[in-house]
């Protein structure tokens, strides 16, 4: 395995424990591998997700729509909202509680009470106890060994890099979820709505897909200046992150444990662009 020099830097950090994985996928010869290109860090310290739950669970959503268990369309939280609202933060509900905020599909409101609402749904469609769906659809089948939900599906999942490695890699070459669902799952759903990017202030237009939150044209954010529009992922306020640029056909997952501030704001972006510099000309020319 080839190292990626960027990642000694999060050696400064002002965190105790931080590790880093970034995930290339191959066009040829072997195209569809995923490969590590570089890592730092504990495998299999036990890391809170926070937010980047969202990602495991939208996933689990996702798979309970390809099973026939529930539809996007379906209603779900508030009246005329469906589960494509609430995947994409797009069905009015406030952060917390039951309140509603504006009408579904006209402004874009990040909610933990909607992803709480999607696993309310699942279970019910299933018979299910969402933490256990979750662990059928998703950490069984990628091998995420030390995955676990307590409490909210918004925020609640505690895994290790070992296991964001594996969901990662599935995120790059998807096998849980056909290519059509996983299209739309990265393309911005109820396009234009703006929106309060949590840590980053209003942004006109807030993209998201369903489940994920996508780039666009978002400044600042918490991604690199270099990253694609179309990077799709997710942070959270445990101090973690997690992307997929489909451009550069890489992911990067960094998971540390202290919560997010402004030194975060001050060292990922240039992570992010640090590695998108040094691991692409992997990707073009692995042999190099």
């Amino acid at each position: 395995m080839r190292g990626v020099d960027a990642l000694v830097q999060v050696s400064q950090w002002p965190v105790r424990t931080v590790a880093v994985t970034v995930l290339g996928l191959d066009d040829a010869p072997d195209a569809g591998t995923v490969r590590e290109l570089g890592r730092t860090g504990p495998d299999d310290h036990p890391f809170r997700l926070a937010s980047v739950s969202k990602l495991l669970s939208a996933y689990a959503v996702l798979i309970a729509v390809e099973e026939g268990a529930i539809g996007l369309a379906d209603p779900a939280g508030p009246e005329s909202s469906t589960v494509a609202h609430l995947l994409a933060h797009a069905s009015g509900l406030a952060f917390e509680g039951d309140k509603v905020l504006a009408a579904p599909g006209t402004r874009r409101i990040y909610s933990n009470a909607g992803f709480d609402r999607l696993a309310e749904v699942v279970t019910r469609a299933t018979g299910i106890a969402f933490a256990d769906y979750l662990a059928e659809a998703v950490f069984e089948p990628l091998g995420m060994r030390r995955a676990s939900l307590t409490g909210s599906a918004a925020a609640g999942v505690t895994a290790t890099l070992a296991d964001l490695r594996s969901f990662a890699a599935e995120l790059l070459a998807p096998t849980l979820l056909s290519a059509a669902t996983s299209a739309a799952a990265t393309s911005v759903a109820f396009p234009g709505l703006a929106g309060v990017l949590p840590g980053f202030g209003r942004q006109d237009p807030n993209d998201w897909g369903l489940g994920y939150e996508i780039r666009g044209s978002k400044n600042p954010h918490w991604t690199g200046r270099t990253n694609a529009p179309t990077t799709f992922g997710h942070f959270g306020q445990a101090g973690t992150f997690l992307w997929v640029d489909p451009v550069a056909r890489l992911a990067c997952v960094t998971l540390c444990d202290r919560d997010f501030g402004d030194w975060a704001r001050r060292v990922w972006p240039p992570l992010s662009d640090d590695v998108l510099a040094q691991a692409r000309p992997q990707m073009v020319n692995p042999s190099a």
